[in-house]
């Protein structure tokens, strides 16, 4: 289930986050002319019929590119959502919002919650007891959970790394090299990523 294969994207939420806070929103179902299969309609809840009267998907993949600027993108299994992304970007002729940085909060998460059943979604909301955000596999609850599980990831790394970072943010940065590591290598990465934001400083 691809772009590749035909396959087109249904609908689309983006939540963005700025530091420790949740900024803004936007969510909506996208009219392609594809048909739902069966079985991605009992998943999502999404019918066939609510697409009739949705926004062209181009209309509101421009209306997401005219939100803000580019910047990273952050999904639980980013490989799957980030084909869809760059698919739907490249057609709607949005060509500067369509290969963002990304994280994969699903490989940050094997490193860091090793002790968690499975590292789905629903999975991890639970065992961090996370509040509900509506019905798993829509758009905006997706977005919602995984916006965060993102911050809660960031305050589990400083309470790991906290000594190592000495007081230096976990930013964007800092997480996609760590997601690429084995967990052991985390306080190096960490020392590393404190010194060039100091170094950083010294030279502003």
């Amino acid at each position: 289930m691809s772009p590749k294969q035909g396959a087109r994207a249904t609908e689309v939420a983006v939540v963005w986050v700025r530091g420790d806070e949740l900024v803004d929103q936007y969510s909506s179902l996208m009219h392609t002319g594809v048909p739902i299969p069966p079985f991605i309609e009992r998943l999502t809840g999404i019918s066939n019929r609510m697409l009739e009267t949705a926004n062209p998907a181009a209309t509101v993949m421009r209306e997401l590119a005219e939100r803000q600027p580019p910047c990273p993108l952050i999904a639980h299994n980013v490989g799957f959502d980030a084909q869809f992304w760059r698919d739907e970007m490249l057609r709607a002729d949005c060509p500067d919002h369509a290969e963002p940085a990304r994280l994969c909060t699903v490989k940050l998460a094997r490193r860091l919650y090793p002790q968690a059943a499975n590292c789905k979604l629903g999975t991890l909301a639970a065992f961090h007891a996370l509040q509900p955000q509506g019905r798993a596999h829509r758009a905006l609850a997706d977005a919602m959970t995984t916006a965060l599980l993102w911050l809660q990831m960031r305050q589990d790394i400083v309470h790991h790394l906290g000594g190592e970072l000495g007081g230096a943010p976990v930013t964007f940065a800092l997480a996609d090299r760590l997601q690429a590591l084995p967990f052991a290598q985390w306080p190096r990465a960490a020392r590393a990523h404190a010194k060039s934001l100091a170094l950083g400083e010294i030279l502003l």
